[in-house]
């Protein structure tokens, strides 16, 4: 389906990325946020709480992190297509939650504008050091999946996309930017309503008496009804049947809990998305996302005056994780240099995926600003020697 024309603010802005991410939360057809106020990311729900009554909407300010993700939940097994924001400590307030999504299958997006941590850390700087908690942060076995902007133009794009793809896997997805891509202001273009594609939830179209809520279909993924339209749903925590009732037996456990890792990982191919540039012959190539992807282009750029063969990886959808593109790069290249704003996460994958093929050189910082494009030449350059 197209997006709805009375949602899209067409034409060029100036907006920041938070904004951006209000916006395309809008052209996705969000109905429903539930937040609480939280730097750096408080921007884009106090523009989407002025725009969404204009068409329709709800926003509901909750006592705190835990209560927005349950109320995310909660709505969007009435049919909404909702959102959650947050950064930083409340992300960790919303583990618990996360995981019942995942659980439940159910369809939302979150947003985390990350910040410097641990604890209360950098409430308004910069940070990259969330992206294994996204992945990891809850208990137990389960697949999300998470995008990375690099640009206000992009924090639109990708919230659109994370509403289609969590509509899509019935899974929570995620939106990981950062302050600096968060904060930043450069132009956005809208386009047309009719320009902008809208995966359309799956609802069953069988009838009550034959329809199971967590029955898989061909791609793994169940079809959903709306609470209240005269169907039997139970749904829950605990390890349950395709009828959502609970079964305490290592039997379901194993049928349930495969499924949802598989419907990710299976349809991985479809998912993962990346930037790929200048590979071919290179000797080291540069993988990175989000705003690091940004300050790592000076980086290359010198380098490659010099003559050192450099490529670019960067990651478009973080989770699921590319390994089979670095998998076949690391096959034919001397290294991989990751700049992260971190101590040491992505990188991590990066050396698994590669299987000890070429070295992982992990260009750190420690959050409230970004690297100096000088740190990650040197790294360039002492990799190709």
């Amino acid at each position: 389906m197209k997006a709805d024309p009375k949602r899209v603010l067409t034409g060029a802005h100036y907006l920041d990325g938070d904004h951006a991410c209000s916006e395309g939360a809008l052209a996705a057809g969000c109905t429903f946020i539930a937040g609480y106020p939280i730097t750096p990311s408080t921007e884009v729900v106090e523009r989407i709480s002025e725009r969404i009554p204009t068409v329709g909407g709800i926003f509901i300010q909750m006592e705190d992190e835990l209560a927005s993700m349950a109320a995310v939940v909660g709505a969007s097994w009435t049919g909404a297509k909702p959102l959650t924001v947050t950064s930083g400590p409340g992300f960790s307030l919303m583990m618990e939650n996360i995981g019942l999504a995942c659980m439940l299958e159910t369809p939302c997006v979150i947003i985390n504008v990350q910040r410097g941590g641990p604890s209360t850390g950098l409430p308004t700087l910069t940070g990259q050091a969330d992206m294994m908690q996204v992945r990891w942060g809850s208990h137990g076995d389960y697949e999300i999946i998470a995008l990375s902007p690099n640009s206000p133009q992009e924090c639109f794009w990708y919230t659109i996309k994370a509403f289609n793809l969590a509509e899509r896997y019935r899974v929570p997805a995620f939106v990981m930017t950062d302050e600096c891509v968060g904060h930043m202001t450069e132009k956005v273009i809208i386009p047309e309503a009719d320009e902008i594609e809208l995966y359309t939830r799956r609802y069953t179209k069988l009838p009550p008496e034959e329809y199971l809520p967590f029955k898989p279909g061909p791609d793994l993924v169940p079809e959903m009804v709306r609470a209240g339209d005269g169907y039997k749903i139970h749904a829950t925590g605990l390890t349950h049947d395709e009828k959502g009732y609970p079964v305490m037996n290592w039997e379901v456990q194993e049928k349930l809990v495969r499924r949802l890792v598989d419907k990710i990982r299976k349809n991985a191919d479809d998912i993962i998305e990346f930037e790929e540039e200048a590979t071919d012959d290179a000797e080291v190539v540069v993988l990175s996302y989000g705003i690091s992807s940004r300050v790592a282009i000076p980086a290359i750029q010198k380098a490659r005056k010099e003559g050192i063969k450099v490529g670019v990886l960067r990651l478009v959808v973080v989770w699921p994780f590319p390994e089979k593109k670095v998998l076949e790069l690391s096959k034919k290249i001397k290294a991989f240099v990751v700049p992260e704003i971190n101590y040491g996460q992505i990188v991590l994958e990066v050396e698994r995926a590669a299987r000890g093929n070429c070295n992982a050189v992990l260009v750190p910082h420690g959050g409230g600003w970004v690297h100096n494009p000088e740190d990650i030449y040197k790294a360039i350059k002492e990799a190709v020697r």
